[in-house]
């Protein structure tokens, strides 16, 4: 099943290639999340704000599996997972971002969770 749109794709692809000639400098972009992915049946909860643009399948965002951190994972084995009747990773279309990755991953140490 696949967890993000086209658009959504697009603009993390975009993010990407920006961070990518300023990543690990003062430059650093601090982007508002582009899409909220949440495991509907357990742990699980991502805030993506890019993907890698010579590995695609590879997003960076803040990850939570009982412990919020900053963190890359692959969008190949989040649209593989399977729990509870079948039901997969899904991505919360209702969801927008109301502050940047940094806002939400400080928030997140505050809370022991993301709380989006």
């Amino acid at each position: 099943m696949k967890l993000l749109t086209k658009a959504q794709y697009d603009r993390l692809i975009a993010n990407g290639r920006k961070q990518d000639p300023v990543r690990g400098t003062s430059e650093e972009i601090d982007f508002e999340p582009v899409v909220k992915l949440f495991n509907p049946s357990g742990l699980g909860t991502w805030l993506l704000t890019e993907l890698d643009p010579e590995c695609p399948d590879i997003a960076f965002g803040l990850c939570d599996l009982g412990h919020p951190e900053l963190g890359s994972v692959s969008i190949s084995e989040l649209e593989s997972v399977r729990g509870p009747f079948g039901l997969g990773i899904e991505c919360d279309s209702h969801w927008t971002a109301r502050m940047t990755l940094n806002g939400y991953a400080n928030a997140a140490r505050t809370a022991g969770r993301i709380i989006a």
